[in-house]
């Protein structure tokens, strides 16, 4: 059955004679081919690119305007919107971490979604392609297995890639908070209001503290555009998820509602974010002799111990010996 497949020079080069790891390749790309045409088929059936949609869209359009421009959907967004989960929560979820990790824009969920189903389909087929490359033969079965959890761990990577990238992103929040705190403060008893000290705050910190500077710009800019402060400030704690952040938020909406000077509770916030930024450096201080145990235990003790008692085991493997030499001279 595949006898003319052996005959091309490129399946040469790869399996030589094998039959077996041919049928392994041959069945490989019947899936991928059967997982294409079904993705094309949802694609007619949907009308996700259907051209008759996109102008009858275009006509409902109020006379005399002109229509938007209409971006047709990635490749990758396309895939994410069919990988994506239908349940609302785990959606959710994900849309929280995207926002905690820096992607407002709309459409991220589809493209970490698509990119989580490439990466779920390349992870094995570059296994695959390795192992024939090298020439390392196994059985179907190992084979399959193999390729189900490399499957596995393509689909778990997206995943672990972008809780680190939103944790880091956060602990940078949360260091350049305290002094973004004190510029405000300053901005705030030099008279200016707080949507103006943020925007001046924001602009002074771009070098030093680039992602705290976008949260703040882009909280001046939703009061440009209109936005309440209650719920320009509301939003800025839902984007980062900080616990620092959202502590500065309730105390300034309690300012807002209850009268009292801004700048007075700035400044008492200030003065709390150095206190915990100094507890946290006491804190790592006072790990550094529990960390240090692990390399002094491993790489610094055997080399002590072999200096300090190498030529005493010495001497007396020495001494034993010519004790027993002794004996039996005797």
């Amino acid at each position: 059955m595949f006898d003319w497949l052996l005959n091309l020079p490129v399946l040469q080069e790869l399996f030589g004679t094998d039959p077996a790891g041919l049928q392994t390749f041959y069945s490989v790309l019947i899936g991928v081919a059967v997982f294409i045409l079904a993705l094309a088929l949802y694609f007619v059936a949907s009308g996700t690119w259907n051209p008759l949609r996109r102008r009858v869209e275009s006509v409902k359009q109020v006379p005399g305007m002109p229509a938007p421009k209409e971006s047709s959907p990635g490749l990758i967004a396309a895939l994410g919107g069919i990988f994506m989960p239908r349940s609302a929560s785990k959606r959710g979820s994900t849309q929280e971490i995207l926002r905690y990790a820096g992607y407002n824009e709309d459409g991220t969920i589809r493209v970490f979604y698509g990119l989580k189903l490439l990466a779920t389909l390349l992870v094995p087929t570059v296994l695959f392609a390795t192992l024939k490359l090298t020439g390392r033969t196994m059985a179907l079965e190992d084979l399959l297995l193999y390729l189900l959890l490399a499957g596995l761990l393509g689909y778990l990577i997206p995943d672990l890639i972008l809780r680190r990238r939103a944790q880091r992103r956060q602990d940078r929040l949360r260091k350049g908070l305290p002094d973004a705190m004190d510029l405000l403060v300053v901005c705030s008893e030099a008279g200016l209001g707080l949507s103006a000290g943020i925007q001046r705050v924001s602009s002074e910190i771009t070098i030093t503290h680039p992602d705290l500077a976008e949260e703040l710009s882009l909280f001046s800019m939703q009061t440009r555009a209109g936005m309440d402060n209650r719920a320009a400030l509301r939003d800025l704690e839902e984007r980062t998820g900080l616990e620092d952040i959202q502590t500065l938020v309730a105390m300034l909406l309690q300012s807002m509602r209850f009268g009292t000077s801004i700048a007075e509770t700035l400044r008492i916030y200030a003065d709390e974010l150095r206190d915990k930024r100094l507890q946290r450096a006491q804190e790592k201080a006072a790990r550094v002799g529990t960390l240090m145990i692990f390399p002094l235990v491993l790489c610094i003790m055997p080399s002590f111990l072999l200096v300090v008692l190498g030529p005493a085991i010495l001497g007396a493997i020495r001494a034993f010996k010519a004790s027993v030499l002794g004996d039996f001279g005797n």
